[in-house]
């Protein structure tokens, strides 16, 4: 294994070194191992480039909070490695870095293979609850279940040992990364940017596959110009695992045509940045005082924002309920606009040291059905139930034991209902 500077990847290098290079990436949950049984063929073409989930497989844990800084990070591994251009196959969230790297360093990418991926994987709710979960319960009870997302129900019976290497993968995992990975995961979209995807890919699933099936692999098709669908029979989601020989006969005959220099590359076009630079707010504090807005400026409409951060802590289902209502549409732009375009996008207080200040708020005025839904906003934003059952305790001081007990109960509630395991 590899020392890992903290912008870098923990990462294995098997085959000769004057090989062309194939970089593999894993799904979130497993270890750059699940690649093992690919290793011995397409080591006999290429110098295969395994890289390690930050917080898996032992590797250091740094979370990360987008798919395009896991992507930099193995960008700068490769460029330590002195690997300029090289082939990528990817597993689900891998999957999701060779997209990224297919649109932010075209340059660089020679061919694809995306495993089991998705140009968007599931909801934002889902990923940011299975957060909530983890953040709440430890990883435990993703463990438990991973066999059945990953394998058919056949192949787990009849592989006790690879089921239970499965379990101890994921219960060996950082939490902490496993949430940062969610919470990329949340956010991550490509639909509308497939067609800037210039370079060959293969799209390889598993037919069982009820985490990113066949519906998701022919979305990548269709979006991708030079995009071919294969569907491994009797597998699922981990299909390099389940089906082996057929996923590396799929990878040996795709990458084959694939003739790439790991010294040189494309020219390179501007990198876009891992997310929009924020303007710091901290000069305020520092007494200098910040550069007028020019005359006859006009001020950007703060709803996209207010938006956008209403469905990141509130959740999609919870926003599209409220935004359905034509008769209260002026109310809810009024508070899109305002309380979460102008108030809870500001940089002063973090979202947990907010979510702290409105519990407190809303318990003091008795405003239950708000609690309920900012109790489930708390714990997105990183309160664990303990923390929030403290702040009832504090606002029952000085807000009245009464409105604490009513608080309570929703609190309770909210909290069972949103952090129990589903069976």
């Amino acid at each position: 294994m590899s020392e890992t500077p903290t912008n870098t990847l923990q990462y294995r290098l098997d085959g000769r070194e004057d090989a062309p290079v194939l970089v593999i990436g894993p799904s979130l949950g497993t270890t750059l191992h699940m690649w093992d049984r690919q290793i011995p063929e397409l080591t006999r073409q290429w110098r295969v480039v395994r890289f390690d989930l930050p917080g898996h497989g032992g590797a250091p844990a740094r979370p990360f909070m987008s798919v395009a800084e896991l992507g930099d990070r193995l960008l700068a591994t490769l460029d330590d490695l002195g690997v300029q251009r090289f082939g990528y196959a990817g597993c689900s969230i891998g999957g999701a870095v060779g997209l990224d790297l297919a649109l932010r360093a075209p340059h660089r990418v020679a061919s694809l293979a995306l495993v089991a991926a998705s140009p968007r994987f599931g909801s934002a709710d889902e990923f940011r609850q299975r957060g909530v979960i983890v953040r709440t319960n430890g990883l435990e009870p993703i463990a438990r279940t991973a066999p059945e997302q990953w394998f058919t129900p056949g192949f787990a019976a009849a592989q006790p040992a690879i089921v239970e290497w499965a379990v101890q993968m994921v219960r060996t995992t950082d939490p902490g990364c496993y949430i940062g990975a969610c919470e990329a995961l949340a956010v991550f979209d490509v639909r509308e940017a497939l067609g800037r995807i210039g370079v060959p890919a293969l799209v390889l699933v598993g037919s069982e596959d009820q985490v990113t099936g066949p519906a998701e692999a022919r979305t990548l098709v269709a979006g991708i110009a030079d995009a071919r669908l294969a569907v491994v029979p009797g597998a699922s989601h981990l299909a390099p695992v389940e089906q082996p020989a057929a996923v590396t006969e799929l990878l040996t005959h795709h990458f084959a045509g694939v003739v790439h220099d790991t010294q040189s590359a494309l020219p390179a076009p501007p990198m876009p940045p891992v997310s929009a630079p924020v303007v710091p707010v901290a000069e305020i504090a520092t007494g200098t005082e910040p550069e007028p807005e020019p005359a006859g400026a006009v001020r950007p409409d703060p709803y996209d924002t207010g938006l956008k951060l209403r469905r990141e802590i509130l959740g999609d289902a919870h926003v599209d309920q409220v935004l359905q209502d034509g008769f209260g549409a002026d109310l809810q732009s009024l508070v899109t606009r305002y309380a979460w375009g102008e108030v809870w996008s500001r940089d002063g207080l973090d979202r947990r040291t907010r979510s702290c200040v409105t519990l407190a708020a809303l318990i003091t005025g008795g405003h239950l059905d708000a609690l309920a839904d900012h109790t489930r906003a708390a714990l997105r934003n990183g309160l664990t139930p303990d923390e929030i059952a403290e702040v009832v305790l504090q606002t029952s001081v000085y807000c009245g034991l009464p409105a604490a007990e009513s608080a309570l109960r929703v609190v309770g509630r909210v909290i069972k209902e949103e952090t129990t395991p589903q069976a």
